[in-house]
């Protein structure tokens, strides 16, 4: 069974996993409720880069 490296991410906030959404290019932490942005084929692991998915066009606070 192939791993990916997005596999091996895990949120910098609760350490819970994340799940991969290509249409949006996002991974997405179902727990905290935040989506960090992955550019240029870079994953912004930054809680301050992150979206609220409660607030969808609203960066999360740090």
């Amino acid at each position: 069974m192939k791993t990916s490296p997005l596999d091996k991410l895990v949120c910098p906030v609760c350490k819970g996993p994340l799940k991969y959404d290509p249409k949006a290019q996002e991974l997405i932490c179902e727990n905290d409720k935040q989506a960090y942005p992955i550019r240029d084929g870079i994953p912004i692991m930054l809680p301050g880069e992150a979206r609220s998915l409660s607030e969808p066009d609203q960066p999360a606070s740090a």
